[in-house]
């Protein structure tokens, strides 16, 4: 029973303070003045009343009604109803008012009539708005229209009202009926007369009220108060809102969001609140809940914790501002969620089904909308019915999310009180929602904590949700496909819902007097009377007395054991999710647990593997612990050595795909096998698994720990009471501990109040004795076996992030923990003593949760503080000596580490190091793709002084046969970073490295834990030393073959005086002509980007003004060089640049000395000594009337004086190209400028100008053309002689050449040079290679004017052609004027700087090389491949090129001059030459264009490269990898046009950054002979090290076509003009490609080295027939070997007619194997005839050596092609044609004989194809191998020393070979064999 209301308040308008900025409400009266002890007056009741504020008005307001809702401290709601009425204020107040404010600020004079509301409140306990109204209506009524009745009894009696709580369910219900059977508009009239009770009922059981002025009420209590009363609250909010936005407010509200309603009307505000909270049922919310907020309190929306709150929409503007407040807004339908708020959903099943659900409830005419005829009347029911249907959804809905929930409780305490926990992980996992956000948030969530200690407990009063959870769990899964049954179901429930809220409908029994209409607009109204205080409180006085007499009304509960409803495996029955694992799986891993235990190791290890892939699932896991279970005796199972391996790396295997959460709860079933299983190490030691399978995130969070204990306690409390049952209840079948607490809870009123403290403290000590076992647990989980490593701490980062639990424990534990780990290295304290320290505080921490939650006595939980540090202590002790022991033990049986084969003079410098190599992004080696997952894979990291090297084998045990190697230069790691890793094996490493190189490749490696970090450590700083050596003779190229051991300073004696001598003299010469201020200078480093401005003048000051000292004339070869020097400069002349300009017919170097006049050019040796140009080569082509003086003082003006000096000349327009850096920005870019405007500059700018024009001019007067057009001496004269005159091809291109520099320059039409993707840009090949714009232009011969009939093009776009070109940079070029008279043009381009291309280079090579897998679209590889912009750098690139060509092509001449004239420029001209000589495209041609372009005119490889300190900081540019990408491109779109291949373009990108040869070392020519190594290859060639790349392509061309292109068909003079649109260029395989069988195929040495033993590795089963077909593995196998294609397959048929024939006559010609593949070499019987066309046997360096045959034989292509024969071929060691003597009186036969070292075997075949072995003689028979004679028989015209005898202990062999060099050869392999033996 309880008071329908506690207080009456009546609230007015405060006068006194009327003048402030805003009015306020004050108490009048208050009934019963003193507070009720149970329910004390709540503070702030005024502002509730008026919540928009207590304002007057002008016209007097209708009276109005809402409810407020305030919560106290202790969360019980007060429900404040609210009546307000206006009454007018007396005119004298207003009066007086005015007189004292006369002085405000405000100045506001009221009117004369206002109107100020006044306020009648009820503060109650009860929800009952409708009563509420009417007493409070009531009361009014009675003082408005004055009926005789006194207010104070009104108020008295409703005071004194005392009526149920919940007393429905007392009442008789024989006559209610189904709602379903009545037609749905006759409901209400049914609903009258069907519940109308007796009289007697209605005595018993209804309560009836009245106020004591004939009014009469009825209150009908709730059945059952746990059930919410919604009225038709529900039903409204979905009216207002619609489905999907009231899903998503119950979404938000049950994840703990902030809602705020918003609504004109309070009534609606509070209805919409009540109405969220109902269908939130069974859950409660416990947050902040204020249906009505006043605008004073609008500051609590700030507050962080969640809420519902409802304000007046008044206040819309001042919400604008809330970020994380999802707002409803009532009257518009909207809900608005701010993009900061992600709101989980339902999960998808059930948010489909409830939306459907809805729908049906709110518009039942949707369902057969479409009938061709719908049934009569489908009216939604009425508003009442359709709430309890609405809830009724939301209640089913709650049955199938929380279905099974008691399954996951454990109870931990019965007595005094029940103490219950929910095992989240468990119920999550067995529900198979554990990735669910939604249900995971709900499940931490406050709410469901107060539904788990609310309905937790076992014996209780239940209702309709326990009912339904219970029972009705398989109707709901059956019917939740048909939505008919589930709206079947939904109505029932409501049913329930409706009678629970409405027992006796008895809406005609209420009576209660309402005002006459239109009495508040009365113009006289009295006010509001003053109450008695005393008569009020008589009445409340008596009702008082009258409770305290009366016997108290004791309502019954009708408690009951709570029932559990189906178990939760039957619910993932239903899903398959434990039948992934097949019958077949579990049987094996049950066998292979056998075998271990029955000490069957070797069939344990056959099954090993499958039981390890077997333990991906979960049911096999499940198997295995019980299975393990089964094999412990006694608790503990004493294993050997190996059986514990064995079950140590299962137990891991198995925890590493579990989760920190264990929601399955298999480390839970592992905890007390851990501890069980064991091994002896030695005298009393004893190690045990768990210190073994420490390193996993389960064991360091806190929530699987607390899940443990609790299902630890609550198993022994059941035991504890099991103990105590009747022997008749143990036959039966054992109750749960659910069941026996409730049957406990039952009997606890009945026990004794001794037996009572008994069963408390039993169950206090079982809980206490667990709490200590489980400190002991813990302690052996917590502390490493080597307590240098503290596991916890490196773990429980790991297990916060990924743990989506809000638990205060972890995040505390984590925070504590920040203080022992150091941030900065990552590594944490190794002392032992920390080690101690952190597991002590995680376990305190443990235990003091744990037992503060489960009732321990402090006593208990002291002991237990005390107790902790010395188990954790004593673990320590024990653990030290396990270690020690372990120690001594053999190593656990890890693969073998295998040695890579290395280089000759690459030496190791560590040996290997065990690591993983771990998978990265690329998805082909992880089995993504297809084929098996190769990484990771376990072996050793190798670092030579040449290459890091992994080699190992997959951990995967289908693949564990295969050796990986993957491995890069160290001269090409670009980037390397310590990583943590985490690797799903049977260990748990966490020190890993991540090196990446610009080779492409990526290492991602974890030390194995064998390998000490202090050895991992050595690793990096050894790694550094040799990536970046102090000087560049620290690099492989210069230390191969001497000591390992790296200098950093090189102070030994040079090998080699003599190169010595020759750079010395250069040197010395170069002192002695230029004078003394040039000998200061030991070494010239080139400016860097940021500092060359400013250290040009310091250049200009210090080379240039002590140049013009020396007499120019004294400047000739003969008088600078001495004769002792002479060899010197014939060095210099056989230079690569000297050889290309007499091919080119440039000049000589006699004509240079002659001046012969005949020549247009000359050979300057100015530079000879590389004193005016330190980057240039020493013999330049300059035009012949320019004097070397000249050239010295224009050489200023362009940077790096790099003054314009001829590269090339075309042989058929006699055009030349130039090249030449940017010029200085000082004013010198004048020169460009119109010759008429005024310079500001001195005089000596203007005059080098004018040099520079002439020099420029001095070039245009040596073309033919020019010559000839200047003596027509008219320019008309030449145009038309050129261009009407050319040809008609020359008038197709043309117009080419018009668009391509309108792309290049950019046209007013574009954004003005950009290359972007976007612009103007059509594929050239839908144009026919003829432009799509206009002809417009000078270069086209005409005058076009812009498409849009504007003015003709800029002004170098002009009528006739230039004589010459010059491709400069836009921004040098600003304010540059043509003169119309001047026979040259500038060509201003946009060009990227190597900034750009660095950043790209490194976006290209995480896109082709990622780190890990992309999650998200934006990390695809083509996305990231577009970001990275390398495609537009090419097209840039090759588009500059192409207009070159276009523009020599036609005869003008064209000269390069951008940046400092050594990246872009080196690599525009490069290309140009190439695209316009076919002579570059081959063998020579590129080399000889390598030579000149990049390395005489000094592409600065060193600094771009960075290969020493000194460029670390400057990084990788990759210009010259650019330039290969650009002629790949070409060679793609030509590919008959070139000699060699992609692969040799391939193995020069390789290189050029490997270091192994010296090639591409050092900046310039210069620095290369101050180190003397420019011409060493000339006087070294003879030596084993070949230190030029390009002398390495040249002895293994001889060797192997590999860099032949078969497709090699040029057409004479052919000039190449590729697309360069981004569509047409491809990305190339170079970026992507990896062969993880034999690493790159770039070092061929080992390649060769590695192919036989790797093909047999492939095929171990040689017994068996072999199929034509070959399983090609991505990225393991080279495809290029093992498909098949034309060429070898002609050249394959060629053997075998040779083989038939016996015949070798023409394959010497065709000894090119396909450029597709790289053939493997083994050693064949007959071998070339000179280096040549040598065989793939000869290694590289065998040119001449002792295995060159003699000039009769004839080589055989058997000895190149063998990837198509049997499986044997691998051991083939030396094979070939013998013939034997057969047995007695059997003739010579030729048999093909196989030499195989491997077997010890000499096997013999009836032709080379077949297969299967005549006979066989075993090496281990031979007794000696000797010369012979010729007998009987013997083959014809045979060299008698071809013959040789094989003596065996059985009998005498008798061989002839092809010739005397044959058999020798065969005699020594042979004898090898046998002293290898």
């Amino acid at each position: 029973m309880a008071r329908l209301a506690d207080y009456f308040v009546v609230v007015g308008y405060d006068l006194d303070k009327r003048g402030c900025s805003e009015g306020q409400g004050r108490i009048l009266q208050r009934f019963p003045e003193k507070d009720w002890e149970d329910n004390p007056f709540p503070q702030g009741i005024e502002l509730f009343c008026q919540p928009s504020g207590w304002q007057l008005v002008e016209q007097r307001l209708p009276p109005c009604f809402f409810m407020a809702v305030l919560t106290n401290i202790n969360s019980e709601r007060h429900y404040c109803p609210c009546f307000t009425f206006w009454e007018e204020l007396d005119n004298t107040q207003p009066q007086k008012s005015l007189s004292s404010d006369e002085d405000d600020e405000s100045g506001i004079i009221q009117p004369p009539q206002l109107f100020a509301p006044k306020s009648m409140v009820l503060v109650s306990r009860l929800d009952h708005t409708d009563v509420f109204r009417n007493c409070l209506g009531l009361i009014y009524t009675v003082h408005i229209d004055g009926l005789k009745v006194p207010m104070e009894t009104l108020v008295g009696n409703l005071l004194s009202c005392i009526i149920p709580t919940a007393g429905g369910s007392q009442m008789c219900d024989s006559g209610v009926c189904s709602i379903n059977l009545v037609p749905q508009n006759l409901t209400c009239d049914w609903l009258l007369g069907c519940f109308q009770p007796s009289p007697e009922d209605m005595e018993e059981s209804v309560r009836t009220i009245t106020l004591g002025a004939g009014d009469r009420q009825v209150i009908q209590t709730p059945i059952n108060d746990s059930l919410p009363v919604s009225g038709s609250s529900v039903a409204l909010l979905f009216r207002q809102l619609g489905i999907n936005n009231v899903l998503y407010l119950f979404c938000a509200a049950l994840t703990e969001h902030k809602i705020l309603f918003l609504s004109a009307s309070y009534h609606r505000l509070t209805d919409a609140c009540r109405a969220l909270l109902a269908i939130m049922f069974p859950l409660k919310y416990s947050f902040t809940y204020i249906p009505i907020l006043p605008g004073k309190l609008l500051e609590v929306l700030s507050t962080p914790t969640p809420f519902i709150i409802g304000v007046n929409s008044s206040f819309r503007s001042e919400t604008q501002e809330l970020l994380d407040v999802i707002i409803a807004d009532l009257d518009g339908g909207t809900v608005t969620i701010p993009e900061c708020v992600h709101v989980s959903l339902l999960p998808d099943p059930l948010l489909q089904q409830i939306q459907t659900a809805l729908s049906m409830v709110l518009d039942p005419e949707l369902d057969v909308a479409d009938h061709a005829f719908p049934p009569a009347s489908t009216q939604p029911s009425t508003f009442k019915i359709q709430d309890k249907e609405i809830r009724a959804v939301f209640l089913w809905l709650f049955a199938q999310l929380l279905q099974g929930y008691r399954w996951c409780l454990h109870i931990i305490r019965i007595h005094p009180e029940p103490v219950i926990r929910f095992h989240k992980a468990a119920f999550l996992g067995q529900r198979a929602l554990t990735e669910d956000d939604f249900l995971t948030k709900v499940l931490d969530g406050m709410a469901f904590a107060g539904f788990v200690s609310e309905r937790g407990p076992p014996y209780r009063p239940i209702d309709v949700f326990d009912e339904l959870v219970a029972n009705q769990v398989k109707r709901i899964r059956l019917e939740e496909e048909n939505p008919r049954k589930v709206m079947n179901h939904i109505k029932e429930l409501a049913e329930q819902l409706f009678k629970n809220e409405n027992p006796y409908p008895a809406v005609a029994m209420h009576k209660v007097q309402r005002p006459t209409e239109g009495s508040h607009l009365r113009i006289h109204q009295a006010s509001f009377p003053h109450l008695d205080e005393v008569t009020v409180q008589l009445y409340i006085d008596h009702a008082a007395a009258k409770m305290t007499t009366a016997p108290p009304a004791v309502r019954v509960e009708m408690k009951c054991m709570v029932p559990s409803g189906p178990p939760l495996g039957d619910v993932v029955d239903r899903n398959g999710n434990t039948l992934a694992n097949s019958a077949r799986r579990l049987e094996v891993v049950r066998n292979c647990i056998t075998f271990i235990f029955e000490n069957k190791m070797l069939e344990a290890k056959k099954l090993l593997p499958a039981v390890l892939r077997a333990l991906k699932g979960r049911a096999a896991r499940q198997c295995l612990t019980q299975e393990l279970n089964q094999h412990v005796q006694q608790n503990r199972a004493v294993l050997d050595d190996q059986q514990f391996d064995y079950i140590v790396r299962m137990m891991n295997c198995t925890l590493q795909d579990c989760s920190h959460m264990d929601e399955h709860g298999i480390a839970a079933a592992l905890l007390p096998l851990v501890m069980a299983f064991c091994r002896k190490l030695g005298a009393g030691v004893t190690q045990f698994a768990y210190s073994c399978v420490q390193e996993h995130s389960v064991w360091t969070n806190m929530q699987f720990w607390e899940a443990m204990f609790y299902s630890d306690v609550q198993n022994h409390i059941r035991a504890l009471y099991l103990e105590t049952e009747p022997p008749s209840a143990a036959e039966q079948e054992a109750p749960g501990a659910l069941e026996i607490a409730s049957e406990q809870r039952r009997l606890w009123p009945t026990l004794s109040k001794d037996k009572q403290q008994e069963l408390v403290q039993k169950e206090e000590s079982t809980v206490y004795s667990q709490a200590i076992h489980y400190a002991n647990r813990m302690s052996y989980l917590l502390l490493p076996l080597d307590t240098s490593k503290n596991r916890l701490l490196r773990s429980s980062g790991l297990g916060d992030v990924e743990s989506v639990s809000n638990s205060y424990v972890t995040n505390s534990m984590a925070g504590s923990m920040a203080e022992s780990y150091d941030t900065e290295s990552g590594f944490e304290d190794a002392e032992s003593s920390d080690v101690a320290n952190t597991v002590v505080r995680f376990i305190n921490r443990f235990v003091d949760k744990v037992c503060n939650e489960s009732g321990v006595t402090n006593e208990h939980l002291k002991s237990l503080h005390c107790m902790i540090p010395d188990i954790v202590q004593m673990h320590i002790e024990t653990l030290d000596a396990v270690h020690r022991e372990s120690k001594r033990l053999p190593p656990i049986q890890k693969p073998k580490l295998l040695r890579p084969a290395l280089l000759p003079g690459e030496e190791l410098m560590m040996e290997g190091m065990r690591v993983h190599l771990l998978s990265d992004g690329r998805e082909e080696a992880a089995g993504v793709t297809g084929g098996p997952p190769l990484l990771p894979a376990e072996g050793a990291i190798f670092l030579t002084t040449y290459r890091l090297i992994f080699k190992g084998t997959p951990n995967d045990p289908l693949v564990a046969e295969q050796v990986l190697t993957r491995s890069f230069p160290v001269a090409s790691l670009t980037k390397e970073k310590k990583i943590s890793v985490c690797v799903p094996m049977d260990q748990f490493i966490q020190e890993g490295l991540q090196l990446r190189s610009c080779t492409f490749q990526l290492m991602k490696i974890a030390f194995d834990e064998e390998v000490a970090s202090d050895l991992a450590e050595v690793f990096r700083k050894h790694l550094h030393k040799l990536r970046y050596p102090q000087h560049v003779h620290g690099t492989f190229a210069f230390t191969v073959g001497q000591s390992g051991k790296m200098a950093a300073e090189h102070k030994s004696k040079d090998k080699n005086p003599s190169l010595r001598t020759i750079s010395k003299n250069l040197m010395k010469t170069a002192k002695k002509t230029i004078g003394r201020q040039y000998v200061t200078r030991k070494k010239y480093t080139p400016p860097t980007w940021e500092s060359r401005s400013s250290l040009q003048s310091q250049l200009d000051g210090d080379e240039i003004s002590v140049l013009e000292e020396v007499d120019q004339s004294s400047l000739t070869l003969s008088s600078t060089i001495k004769s002792s020097d002479r060899q010197t400069m014939s060095n210099v002349v056989e230079r690569a640049c000297c050889r290309d300009y007499q091919r080119l017919g440039l000049g000589t170097l006699s004509n240079s000395l002659t001046r012969s006049k005949n020549e247009p050019f000359r050979i300057s040796t100015l530079n000879r000594m590389y004193a005016v140009c330190h980057s240039y080569p020493g013999l330049l082509i300059v035009p012949q009337s320019v004097p070397d003086g000249t050239l010295q003082r224009i050489s200023r003006c362009y940077r790096q004086n790099r003054f314009p000096v001829v590269c090339w000349r075309s042989s058929r327009s006699k055009a030349v190209l130039l090249r030449s850096a940017g010029l200085h920005g000082k004013g010198v870019a004048g020169f460009f400028k119109s010759p008429n405007a005024p310079s500001p500059g001195p005089s000596q700018t203007d005059s080098l100008s004018l040099e520079l024009e002439k020099y420029l001019q001095a070039i245009i007067s040596s073309m033919p053309s020019y010559s000839e057009a200047s003596s027509r001496n008219t320019l008309s004269g030449f145009t038309s002689a050129h261009m009407s005159g050319s040809d008609s091809s020359d008038k197709l291109r043309q117009p080419k050449i018009g668009v391509l520099m309108k792309q290049v320059m950019g046209s007013r039409e574009e954004l003005p040079g950009t290359f972007s993707r976007g612009g103007k840009w059509g594929s050239m090949r839908g144009s026919g290679r003829i432009g799509a714009y206009d002809m417009g232009s000078r270069l086209a011969g005409k005058e076009s004017p812009q498409a849009n009939g504007g003015p003709s093009e800029p002004h170098f776009l002009r009528q006739q052609r230039a004589y010459l070109y010059i491709i400069g940079d836009k921004s040098q070029l600003k304010g540059s004027k043509q003169d119309a008279f001047q026979q040259w043009e500038v060509v201003p381009i946009e060009v990227f700087d190597v900034r750009q291309v660095k950043t790209s280079f490194k976006k290209l090579m995480k896109a082709c090389v990622p780190t890990s897998p992309p999650v998200s679209p934006n990390e695809t590889f083509y996305h990231c491949l577009e970001e990275s912009e390398w495609m537009c750098l090419l097209h840039k690139v090759l588009q500059v090129s192409v207009l070159v060509v276009e523009l020599l092509d036609t005869g003008s001449s064209v000269m390069v001059s951008l940046e400092d004239g050594w990246d872009i420029t080196t690599q525009v001209v490069s290309l140009v030459q190439l695209l316009s000589d076919p002579y570059y495209r081959t063998f020579d041609g590129f080399r000889l264009l390598v030579e000149k372009e990049w390395l005489s005119f000094g592409h600065r490889f060193s600094h771009r490269g960075a290969q020493t300190l000194a460029g670390q900081s400057s990084g990788f540019t990759p210009i010259f990898l650019q330039f290969l990408d650009c002629v790949h491109q070409i060679h793609l779109q030509f590919p008959m046009e070139f000699e060699f291949s992609q692969y040799y373009l391939k193995f020069l990108a390789y290189h050029y950054v490997s270091n192994r040869f010296r090639t591409f070392l050092l900046d310039s020519d210069c620095e290369r002979i101050e180190l003397g190594v420019m011409y060493e290859e000339k006087g070294e060639r003879k030596s084993q090290q070949v230190k030029s790349v390009w002398d390495y392509i040249e002895r293994l061309n001889k060797t192997t076509p590999i860099f032949f292109n078969y497709m090699f068909a040029p057409e004479d003079g052919e000039v190449l003009k590729p697309y360069s649109f981004i569509s047409n260029l491809k990305v190339w395989d170079f970026y992507t490609e990896e062969t993880l069988s034999e690493g790159p195929s770039y070092d061929w040495e080992l390649v060769q080295g590695q192919a036989e033993p790797g093909e047999e590795g492939e095929r171990p089963d040689t017994a068996t027939p072999k199929s034509q077909r070959t399983v090609v593995w991505p990225c393991y196998d080279n495809p290029c070997r093992v498909v098949p294609d034309a060429i070898t397959k002609l050249l394959q048929e060629l053997q075998c007619l040779e083989a038939e024939l016996g015949q070798h006559s023409i394959s010497s010609s065709l000894l090119m194997s396909s450029a597709l593949s790289a053939p493997r070499r083994s050693r064949g019987l007959y071998l070339p005839e000179s280096g040549v066309g040598s065989s793939l046997n000869l290694s590289l360096d065998s040119e001449g050596g002792s295995a060159t045959p003699t000039a009769g034989s004839r080589p055989s292509t058997s000895a190149l092609y063998s990837q198509f024969q049997s499986s044997e071929s691998e051991n083939r060691s030396f094979e070939g044609t013998l013939f034997k003597k057969g047995a007695l009186l059997k003739p010579w036969k030729p048999r093909w004989f196989v030499l195989d070292k491997t077997k010890h075997q000499l096997r013999y075949y009836e032709s080379r194809q077949d297969k299967e072995s005549k006979g066989v003689i075993d090496l281990a028979e031979v007794e000696s191998v000797i010369p012979a004679a010729p007998t009987m028989g013997a083959p014809k015209n045979v060299d008698e020393k071809a013959f040789f005898d094989l003596k065996t202990t059985r009998r005498v062999y008798n061989f002839c070979a092809q010739d005397s060099a044959s058999a020798q050869l065969w005699m020594e392999n042979v004898q090898s064999c046998l002293s290898d033996a």
